[in-house]
């Protein structure tokens, strides 16, 4: 898969999307990237008033499951927190909620997905295995691999990755893996460097990217 570029537009848009829904007080996992993070540590989410769990606004309980699974699959957490520590599920649900424009798009590409499950394996696409449900997705992700009578499934996939990449890199947890320092704007007051003896960061890794977040060759 090439590497999909993001230019400042789409950047600036996914912000005031992010930043007019922080102001639910509904999320369980997922925080803005400019909350005031919890005393004692700079990088952690703010914490939480209440150990309730997060409630859909739209999607079934079926269907909410199925997209958790989606969002862990496109941005695992392979040794670095992934979407499910940012609750990127919780911010497409509340996204989707807020926005009837792309609901049907939504639900009927989880159905879609369900029912390609089935007529291939046998099963929902939930009750699959983790191989299978991987061949589904590469099918939907990777160009080369495209198959006839799939073309839903791949505008749908786009679709998710698209919120997904949006809830996650607008996240606290998110902007802290991205290790991109021009996001650090999203900061109500911008972090001073904390390696002043480094000031070249000779001494830091490459930056870590996600490779279905990142990645596509549609």
């Amino acid at each position: 898969m090439g590497g999909q570029s993001t230019d400042r537009r789409e950047v600036l848009r996914a912000l005031s999307l992010a930043a007019a829904a922080s102001q639910f007080s509904g999320f369980d996992r997922w925080a803005f990237a400019s909350a005031k993070p919890h005393a004692g540590h700079a990088g952690s989410a703010p914490a939480k008033s209440s150990t309730t769990r997060y409630q859909p606004q739209f999607f079934s309980a079926e269907e909410y499951a199925s997209l958790e699974r989606l969002t862990e699959m496109i941005i695992p957490s392979d040794g670095t927190p992934g979407a499910k520590e940012a609750g990127v599920s919780e911010f497409i649900d509340f996204m989707v909620a807020s926005d009837p424009e792309i609901q049907y798009r939504f639900r009927y590409g989880l159905g879609w997905l369900d029912t390609h499950a089935r007529w291939l394996f046998g099963a929902g696409f939930r009750d699959l295995s983790e191989k299978q449900q991987n061949e589904m997705l590469e099918h939907l992700a990777y160009a080369q691999r495209y198959r006839p009578r799939e073309e839903d499934g791949r505008a749908f996939f786009r679709l998710l990755r698209e919120y997904a990449v949006m809830g996650y890199y607008t996240s606290r947890i998110g902007l802290e893996q991205l290790d991109y320092p021009g996001l650090q704007l999203v900061y109500d007051e911008m972090p001073g460097c904390p390696h002043q003896g480094d000031p070249e960061h000779k001494h830091l890794p490459p930056p870590k990217y996600k490779s279905l977040a990142v990645r596509n060759d549609a």
